[in-house]
């Protein structure tokens, strides 16, 4: 009898442990977290002027410089990459001309010419890439440096504004196409 009692002590011993391994496989929980964390892309736009002093800031405000027909105007437009990872870079220019209260007429925004370096940078679809992928830390070329003003620009044009401006954009190098024209990612155009 105490034969049988040990051997149904060692069966009931064995059938829980084998019922709680069942059940702790059904129920074991493990928790991972994982923290990916990405490179940033970050531009800053220059626009800079040659004056006297050397180069300078570009000033926006709404002092006049009073220009002539055929003069030329320093305006010089650089793109730094001041992120982590090497960039892609684009600029849009936009070119415009309010005319003075009062004058009556349509500009002709071709009268504003740029001096745009096509070397380094490829015109595109309405944008301009730089060729070449920005390294962290580095600028790029001038896209331009000078704005003329046309000859032909009549009375129609005396005390307007000339308005340039530029966007610039950027995208990742890495694994994102050959050249800055064939990236994706870019920003959507407004």
């Amino acid at each position: 009898m105490r034969k049988k009692l040990i051997a149904g002590a060692v069966v009931a011993i064995c059938l829980s442990l084998l019922a709680y391994s069942t059940s702790a496989y059904f129920t074991t929980e493990k928790t991972a977290t994982n923290v990916i964390t990405s490179g940033n892309i970050d531009i800053v736009l220059h626009e800079t002027a040659m004056s006297a002093d050397g180069e300078v800031e570009f000033e926006t405000s709404k002092e006049r410089l009073n220009v002539m027909p055929s003069q030329e105007v320093s305006k010089i437009v650089r793109v730094e990459n001041t992120g982590d990872n090497a960039a892609y870079v684009r600029i849009s220019v936009t070119k415009s001309i309010e005319l003075a209260e009062g004058v009556q007429g349509t500009p002709n925004v071709s009268l504003l010419k740029l001096d745009f370096d096509s070397d380094n940078w490829t015109e595109k679809d309405g944008f301009y890439y730089y060729n070449a992928p920005l390294e962290p830390g580095e600028t790029t070329e001038a896209l331009f440096k000078n704005v003329s003003f046309d000859p032909s620009m009549g009375n129609m044009y005396q005390n307007s504004t000339a308005i340039i401006e530029v966007q610039a954009q950027a995208t990742q190098v890495r694994n994102n196409g050959a050249s800055s024209t064939e990236a994706a990612g870019w920003p959507a155009s407004e």
